[in-house]
C-alpha cells in the first residue's frame, strides 16, 4: 500500500466524475470492528464499549471506487469511535508536512485546492471530507444524500491470536492481499510504486516550519470550505440530473 500519486489522483478525479457525478473525489473513508475472540482479559475495558458484545479492535480504512484499499491504520481499541482513531491515524501526515501534491478541480464554478473523501455523520467538518446530511430537506440534499449512501473469510471469524501485533500482521496482509488481487484482475488504478516527494527547503528554520504546519492544520479543519464544498456538490449533482431528465424528456417527445 502507498498513497496515491499526482497521476493516480487526476485518475481518481476523472473516474470518480464520471460514475458518481463527484469531481475532486479521492475515496471513501470509514471505520470497522474487528472482533478479538481471544483478549487479554485485563485489556477488556479498553477494547469493549456498550454497543458491541464481544472486544474489538478497530481499522480506518479508505478504498476507491474499484474497491482498491489507499490507505489502512489497524490496531485502536475498540472502546474508541472513528474520531478517536482519526485523531491518532496517519492519513494527514503527508498533507500537514507538505508531502502531498495540490491538485486543484473545480465544482459549481469554484476551485478547490485538494480532493477529499466522502465520510458518513461522525467525521468532522473538514475540507478533506464531504458528509451527507444527516437531515435532508430540500430535494437537492435529498438526492445527494441519495447519491452519498463493502471476501474474506479470515475476517469475519473472531480473531483467534493472544497477540495484537499477530493480529495487525493478520489484517495488513490480508489488505495486501485483496489490493493484490484487484491488480490481477485488472481493475486497479494506481500505475506507480513511488510515493509523491517533493524537494524541501532545507534552509527554512525550525519555526517557519512550525508556522507552516499550523497553517496548514488550519486549511485543513476549515468548517468554511467544508460547507461550500458540500453546497457546490449539491449543486453540481442536482444540475447534472436536471441535465439527464431533460435530455430524456427530448428523446420521448421525439419518439
Amino acid at each position: 500500500m502507498c498513497e496515491p500519486t499526482r497521476e493516480d489522483m487526476e485518475r481518481l478525479y476523472e473516474v470518480h466524475e464520471k460514475k458518481h457525478d463527484f469531481p475532486g473525489m479521492l475515496g471513501s473513508i470509514d471505520c470497522m470492528h474487528r472482533v478479538w475472540g481471544k483478549f487479554l482479559v485485563a485489556w477488556q475495558g479498553q477494547f469493549k464499549r456498550g454497543d458491541h458484545s464481544h472486544p474489538t479492535i478497530m481499522l480506518e480504512a479508505i478504498a476507491s471506487y474499484d474497491n482498491w484499499i489507499w490507505h489502512a491504520y489497524f490496531g485502536v481499541a475498540g472502546s474508541n469511535n472513528d474520531i478517536n482513531v482519526l485523531n491518532t491515524s496517519p492519513l494527514f501526515e503527508s498533507m500537514l508536512n507538505d508531502n502531498f501534491p495540490d491538485i486543484p478541480y473545480v465544482i459549481n464554478g469554484v476551485e478547490y485546492k485538494r480532493g477529499y473523501y466522502l465520510a458518513d455523520g461522525i467525521y468532522p467538518q473538514w475540507a478533506s471530507f464531504v458528509k451527507a446530511y444527516s437531515s435532508a430537506a430540500d430535494p437537492k440534499s435529498k438526492y445527494f444524500h441519495a447519491n452519498n449512501l463493502r471476501r474474506w473469510h479470515i475476517l469475519q471469524q473472531p480473531a483467534r491470536p493472544y497477540s495484537l501485533k499477530a493480529i495487525q500482521r493478520i489484517m495488513y496482509a490480508c489488505i495486501i492481499m485483496h489490493n493484490m488481487i484487484v491488480e490481477d484482475n485488472g481493475f486497479n488504478i494506481s500505475e506507480n510504486n513511488w510515493v509523491y516527494e517533493p524537494v524541501q527547503n532545507m534552509q527554512t528554520t525550525w519555526y517557519d516550519r512550525c508556522e507552516e504546519y499550523k497553517a496548514r492544520t488550519k486549511e485543513l479543519h476549515d468548517r468554511e470550505v467544508h460547507e461550500c464544498l458540500r453546497g457546490d456538490l449539491v449543486e453540481h449533482v442536482w444540475a447534472i440530473r436536471a441535465q439527464e431528465e431533460e435530455e430524456e424528456a427530448e428523446d420521448e417527445g421525439e419518439e
